[in-house]
């Protein structure tokens, strides 16, 4: 479910309850493409890992953030974000 260069990333930005439209998202990840975003999100929502929030407004407005089960991930991430962290250390 999180294999892929960018849905750990896009986890991380949605950490901590935050909600983040699309465009947000983008600038927030430098390097990934539209489609390939569009397309991680579509496979984290099918998940059940993101939620997709539309609201019904002109212009039309979409949202995304993590679902409880998606956000019951953050502290295996951090554990993960914190071993990285020391092995880069180690390799300096």
């Amino acid at each position: 479910m999180l294999e892929g260069r960018w849905k750990l990333v896009i986890l991380f930005h949605l950490f901590g309850g935050k909600l983040l439209r699309f465009s947000e998202l983008e600038r927030a990840i430098p390097g990934v493409s539209q489609k390939m975003l569009i397309q991680q999100l579509r496979q984290l929502e099918s998940d059940g890992i993101v939620r997709r929030i539309v609201h019904h407004q002109v212009p039309p407005k979409v949202e995304y953030g993590l679902t409880d089960w998606g956000q019951s991930l953050c502290p295996a991430l951090d554990v993960l974000l914190t071993w990285a962290d020391q092995q880069g250390e180690h390799r300096v």
